[in-house]
């Protein structure tokens, strides 16, 4: 746009506007109105500069302050039109009683009104990307339009499947990705415990769980599935083993052939591809079977219970590590309240009891990703507005100048801000993203304005003055709102399609702008011819100076 800005236009306004409207056929009856109020309304500010400016910054400052009591999110909260339901029974459940569990929290779900569709997976293959056990079920769900908020309906299917013995998690599909791909866990909020001993790290866990109930605001609160099922434990006695001439490594291999099985072929029939695997019969591979299992060493077939203690026991159905430490992770949603007051609540609850020595906490999720998201966006802020204060300071240099110019950018922060609680948008990353785009757009309408002061004097004979501010802003009061308007109307579709899948992230940068758009534009009006007329005479005549000097 800046390219053609200095191509293209110059050449089509040599073309096109000779034969448009002049300048002398005068204005339009809109245009002439609302000249004739601009000109009455800074004619009234100048005998009252001080109180305005006064007024304004008060409003800034209550503003910034209202900045820290925003809701807070990383992103903004997702319509995506579908849910996903996570049903997790005891790992060591049947594929038979994990598919009936299955089967009526399918029912279950299908009866709420709003509910069209449910899909399920009870279980994932092993090859999968998400590996799960047969005692995991996800569902699908496809919800219709509704009065009753998302998180109505979401509260209503959790209220309904706490009747069933495992334990649910209800999100959203794309909302459960970026979870994962956050903390590793498919909830909003993953609080990971650490240490050595798998035992004490399950009571830790089932303690904070109890004391994170308590907090307002969590949902969906459960640990990870690290329970002891039973197993059968073959230990190999390494002298036995030294005596029969047998290589413990080479018995662990063998024996793992035989219980598990091995791959030898592929069996195929038209399109279908089968392994086939070769291992004990289901009859051989019990606890009183194994003892008897006949192991070949080089004197000869001995049994197994010469070279190895057999014996029945519980164990861990998986240990977890990360960052090559143990850990136990509880994870949670929210149901609706405000991320960080939940996430100050748990942090407060865990300064309140320490954990052992060797074990510690880490508390990771959304909000982790916001504070990073912000402090970088805080950053990338000052950076911007570093830039834009040498850019001006080059073309004016005149500190005044370039603070009046700058100088929007507070006022369009006032409207950004009403706008946002307007409409209930927490202080999102979009939000943010939208307060960096407003920079640049508030500081135009400033630099409209203070140019054509300094041309007006430098080339049309005018002398610094209220009648030169009047017209000079009046002057520019046509492009100011033409530039303002337009960039409104393009984001009108972004603001009336809040809740349309798809535009959630789009629609908070649009708030942000719109508002910022208006109160920038609306108080630039007023406040920077008077700012202009209160401290921008010397830096003009310095400037005319200079220019005076360049030109010999």
């Amino acid at each position: 746009s800046m390219i053609v800005s200095v191509t293209v236009t110059p050449v089509l306004a040599y073309y096109l506007l000779p034969g448009m409207k002049q300048l002398h056929a005068g204005d339009s009856p809109l245009v002439t109105r609302l000249k004739r109020w601009d000109a009455k309304l800074l004619h009234w500010s100048f005998g009252r500069s001080r109180a305005l400016l006064a007024g304004a910054a008060a409003v800034v400052a209550l503003t910034a302050a209202s900045i820290p009591l925003f809701p807070r999110s990383f992103l903004p909260p997702f319509n995506e039109g579908t849910l996903t339901v996570n049903v997790l029974l005891n790992p060591g459940t049947s594929l038979a009683e994990s598919n009936r569990i299955g089967t009526l929290a399918e029912q279950i779900v299908a009866g709420v009104p709003e509910v069209t569709k449910v899909g399920r997976r009870t279980g994932r293959a092993e090859l999968d990307e998400h590996a799960e056990g047969v005692h995991y079920t996800e569902m699908d769900v496809d919800l219709k339009p509704s009065e009753r908020s998302r998180e109505a309906i979401i509260g209503d299917i959790r209220a309904r499947l706490a009747v069933l013995p495992a334990v649910s998690n209800v999100g959203q599909p794309i909302s459960h990705r970026l979870d994962h791909l956050l903390s590793g866990v498919r909830a909003q909020i993953a609080l990971k415990v650490y240490g050595d001993d798998l035992d004490t790290l399950r009571g830790l866990a089932a303690d904070l769980r109890g004391r994170l109930a308590k907090i307002p605001g969590v949902t969906d609160l459960q640990i990870e599935k690290q329970v002891l099922i039973p197993q059968i434990k073959i230990r190999v006695d390494y002298e036995q083993a030294a005596r029969y001439g047998v290589a413990p490594g080479a018995l662990l291999t063998s024996l793992e052939q035989m219980i598990e099985g091995e791959r030898i072929t592929q069996i195929v029939e038209g399109n279908r591809r089968f392994d086939l695997l070769v291992r004990l019969p289901e009859s051989g591979r019990g606890l009183r079977e194994l003892p008897d299992l006949l192991i070949e060493t080089p004197g000869g077939h001995v049994p197994l219970s010469r070279l190895a203690a057999i014996e029945d026991g519980d164990g861990p159905n998986q240990v977890s590590r990360e960052n090559a430490r143990r850990r136990i992770v509880i994870s949670a949603n929210t149901d609706g309240r405000d991320m960080s007051k939940v996430i100050a609540d748990i942090r407060a609850e865990l300064a309140a009891r320490p954990l052992p020595e060797g074990y510690f906490t880490a508390l990771e999720g959304q909000f982790q990703a916001q504070e990073q998201a912000a402090r970088l966006i805080a950053l990338l802020a000052l950076v911007s507005l570093t830039m834009i204060f040498l850019v001006l300071y080059s073309r004016y240099r005149s500190m005044a100048l370039t603070a009046i110019i700058m100088g929007n950018i507070p006022l369009a922060l006032v409207g950004s801000v009403v706008a946002l609680w307007i409409s209930g948008q927490p202080l999102s990353v979009a939000a943010l993203v939208g307060f960096i785009t407003l920079t640049g757009i508030a500081t135009r309408n400033g630099i409209l304005k203070i140019s054509h002061y300094i041309n007006l004097c430098a080339f049309e004979g005018e002398t610094f003055g209220d009648h030169m501010i009047v017209r000079g802003s009046l002057e520019r009061l046509t492009p100011v709102l033409m530039t303002a308007l337009v960039a409104a109307f393009a984001l009108v579709p972004l603001l009336l399609s809040a809740d349309a899948p798809g535009k959630e992230v789009l629609h908070p940068v649009a708030v942000v702008i719109f508002g910022g758009l208006v109160s920038s534009t609306l108080l630039d009006t007023l406040l920077t011819p008077v700012m202009f007329r209160l401290w921008g005479e010397k830096p003009l005549q310095r400037l005319l100076a200079m220019k005076e000097q360049e030109s010999f």
